[in-house]
């Protein structure tokens, strides 16, 4: 697939690290049935560029390009109170010497606060322009739509990017993800047998289901839930991902059943934390010196955990987690993630 016809922008040098967890391995394989467990494997696209890092970055060197192209000079998106892709949005925006506007969902009543750290502290480092919160169940394209009236109303132009970055043009940039991973796979001779990924505003799963499908390699894609169950997830992704192909105008039909997401580890809702996730974040930071944030990557990673508890992966199967970032949220959760405070068991 020919990615260079479209717009992109390059704000990492290289591709992120594949990498062996033995450490965590092991400690994983004492929780498995008969002590045996998978071979894990992680993806480090929380080392990508912009501050810092995560897998938004992916989707908004192909977005701002998108943006610069049509004349935008802000760039308008939307997220929760602790949302890694408005402070990735940011920082791409003032990368490329634009100004940037969120509108944050208050999807827990009250949650957010200005002055809280984590992402909340570097929206304001970084000079966010402004920040519209609006109540759990708004319709965020309509709100950022106002926004970008309002920036009109000034003479300016924004550019709407949509929720995680997750359209066909986002969409992308998983596309290249699996491009990435195809020739390190084949320079480093690993054969991974699954890959584990988030399941949330759908882009970077069906961006990288998109890929895999497009460039024949199979393995397949797990996603783990961060909000909804496979009920109403997996055809999110199913779009997400049809979308992307058309796009790249593959002439193909995205199989339904190339979807799958399991649900049982974002409750009780979403960025709401619980014990699973404070376990999987404790488990890889001593194990491996790996952070995992609260919100996205914990509950993936207590998601790749439970599953392995039920015998779902083989022994000696190889599984590659792709971390999507999320580090600087860790530090709006201290006494969570450090179990200081009592959590629901799931």
């Amino acid at each position: 697939m020919d990615l260079s016809r479209f717009p992109r922008r390059r704000y990492s040098v290289g591709p992120t690290p594949l990498e062996f967890l033995p450490n965590f391995t092991r400690a994983l394989a004492e929780l498995c049935p008969d002590g045996q467990g998978p071979q894990i494997w992680i993806k480090r696209d929380d080392m990508l560029g912009l501050t810092p890092g995560g897998n938004k970055t992916r989707k908004l060197e192909f977005l701002a390009a998108d943006a610069m192209a049509q004349g935008a000079d802000t760039l308008i998106t939307c997220g929760a109170p602790q949302s890694n892709h408005c402070r990735a949005t940011l920082s791409s925006a003032i990368k490329e010497n634009m100004k940037c506007r969120f509108v944050i969902e208050e999807r827990v009543p009250g949650s957010y606060n200005a002055d809280a750290s984590g992402n909340n502290f570097l929206f304001r480092l970084m000079g966010v322009e402004s920040i519209t919160v609006v109540p759990a169940g708004t319709n965020m394209l309509v709100a950022m739509q106002q926004v970008a009236a309002e920036l009109a109303a000034l003479g300016r132009k924004g550019y709407i990017v949509p929720g995680g970055g997750s359209n066909a043009v986002g969409g992308l940039g998983y596309v290249a993800c699996a491009q990435e991973l195809q020739q390190q796979f084949f320079e480093q001779g690993v054969q991974i047998d699954k890959v584990v990924v988030g399941s949330g505003s759908s882009g970077t799963h069906g961006g990288l289901l998109a890929g895999f499908l497009g460039n024949n390699i199979q393995i397949p894609i797990i996603g783990i839930g961060v909000s909804r169950d496979p009920v109403d997830q997996d055809p999110l992704v199913h779009k997400e991902a049809q979308a992307v192909a058309d796009l790249l105008g593959l002439n193909m039909t995205v199989p339904r059943e190339a979807v799958l997401s399991f649900g049982d580890w974002w409750r009780p809702k979403y960025s709401v934390p619980n014990a699973a996730m404070v376990e999987a974040v404790q488990m890889l930071a001593r194990t491996e010196a790996i952070l995992l944030d609260p919100v996205y990557t914990g509950k993936i990673m207590a998601g790749l955990i439970g599953l392995a508890r039920k015998g779902y992966f083989k022994p000696d199967e190889k599984v590659l987690f792709i971390h999507t970032g999320g580090a600087p949220s860790l530090h709006a959760f201290e006494p969570v993630v450090l179990g200081l405070t009592e959590m629901p068991a799931l």
